[in-house]
């Protein structure tokens, strides 16, 4: 697991000022620092899009397609799966191409798999399923390494602002998915390809970016004495590492379990499936308002745990209101779930960024915590499903849901430590 110096931290050369907006006059350098920003917020509004469309469609494409439930779920499944896959192979590429370049060649290839889905069999909507998973996979990692590089003065702020919208696009996707496929006649196949305009529309944004190409080979600095080469092996002996690590996996296991089953807990609760579609994507405005705000509220609060804490408390609130009433009360059950699963996401992956000292240290912890984390995560909804199918019951999987929240707070309170990886106990982070 071991990847060479030149990782997905690495800054990507910029030989002009076309493509490095910290060159040129102050005009023009703002104008490419908003190009830029705008682009990578477009990039992080596509990251949920792919996936978060499937679930409101999951009983018509089972449908439509004769599908048993456990089989079905593999459309939900087999994304997380592929972000956990193909997150390791990130590194290897930001060498081969450069970070920027690869932001644009994962546009192109997610709006590539969601435009296969289109064509009807089988292997096609399973094939653009994985392309879809590996193109958000390198997207996921490459991420906060290009925050980290390009914005490492308001890396708070560009964190908080990226979990933002990677809230907004899932619930774009799950709110309007039902919809498109009503006014299409049916037609889902139509209603999950309409996804691959956004991913397009960010790539023509990025279009600047491509000219900044791969960075020379990294050169041994006083970072790695001081520090220690983050190596895979290094960072997974590393508690920092670690909690982070798990962080990101439990909360992305919550996240993408209630994404994939939260529309048929409802629909077994009586409602329609356009109302259960509506709740999972109103649960999304919350978590919006949690995402932009934690990672600002993180750092001034005292003690440095509470906001971990109040996001568990939150998503727990909503896993008490499922499991008794899911029907009675549900705009408060997905306030309080978006509230908790919003906060938890901007924690994890801006604890990414702060616990790295460096863009280098940046890249190889976000490979390992979003590697290991979705395959962590991508158990969620096929137990969930397995569980609810043999007991024909969502109180035992809502109540382990509930116990792996302890495990996650756990996680969370030794993340939220002011300290960076493979860096001595005693030896507190610098603040940003």
């Amino acid at each position: 697991m071991t990847t060479p110096p030149g990782s997905a931290a690495a800054p990507d050369s910029a030989p002009d000022a076309a493509s490095d907006p910290a060159t040129g006059g102050s005009g023009q350098r703002r104008t490419l620092v908003l190009l830029l920003a705008t682009g990578l917020l477009l990039i992080g509004l596509n990251l949920r899009m792919g996936v978060a469309s499937v679930g409101p469609l999951l009983d018509e494409i089972r449908a439509d397609l004769s599908l048993s439930s456990s089989v079905a779920s593999l459309l939900t499944t087999i994304p997380v799966l592929a972000f956990g896959v193909f997150a390791f192979l990130t590194p290897i590429l930001t060498r081969s191409i450069g970070l920027h370049r690869l932001l644009g060649a994962a546009m192109l290839v997610l709006a590539g798999g969601i435009l296969l889905r289109l064509h009807p069999s089988m292997a096609a909507l399973f094939g653009g399923t994985v392309i879809v998973g590996a193109a958000i996979a390198v997207g996921n990692v490459a991420m906060p390494a290009a925050i980290k590089q390009d914005f490492a003065a308001h890396a708070g702020l560009m964190m908080g602002l990226y979990s933002m919208i990677l809230g907004l696009g899932a619930a774009m996707a799950s709110g309007l998915s039902v919809p498109l496929s009503h006014a299409t006649d049916g037609d889902w196949r139509l209603a999950l390809a309409v996804w691959a305009v956004p991913a397009l529309l960010a790539l023509v944004v990025w279009l600047p970016q491509l000219r900044r190409g791969p960075a020379p080979r990294r050169s041994p600095v006083a970072d790695d004495a001081e520090f220690g080469e983050p190596t895979f092996r290094r960072l997974l002996t590393d508690r920092v590492a670690v909690s982070v690590t798990l962080l990101m996996g439990l909360q992305s296991l919550s996240f993408y379990t209630m994404l994939t089953w939260v529309p048929t807990m409802f629909r077994d609760a009586g409602m329609s499936a356009a109302q259960a579609g509506w709740m999972l994507s109103f649960s999304a405005f919350p978590g919006i308002v949690a995402s932009s705000i934690t990672p600002g509220l993180a750092r001034r609060i005292r003690p440095l745990w509470m906001p971990v804490a109040v996001a568990v408390a939150c998503t727990s609130g909503a896993y008490a209101g499922m499991l008794a009433a899911p029907a009675q009360a549900p705009y408060l059950w997905m306030v309080f779930l978006g509230l908790g699963q919003g906060a938890s996401l901007s924690l994890a992956l801006t604890y990414i960024v702060w616990r790295s000292p460096d863009i280098h240290h940046t890249g190889h912890l976000s490979t390992l915590a979003q590697g290991v984390g979705y395959l962590i995560a991508a158990l969620g909804p096929v137990t969930v499903g397995a569980l609810h199918t043999a007991t024909g019951s969502w109180t035992l999987p809502i109540v382990g849901l509930g116990v792996l929240l302890v495990a996650q707070l756990v996680a969370g309170v030794a993340a939220s430590k002011d300290r960076h990886v493979l860096r001595p106990a005693a030896v507190p982070a610098p603040a940003e």
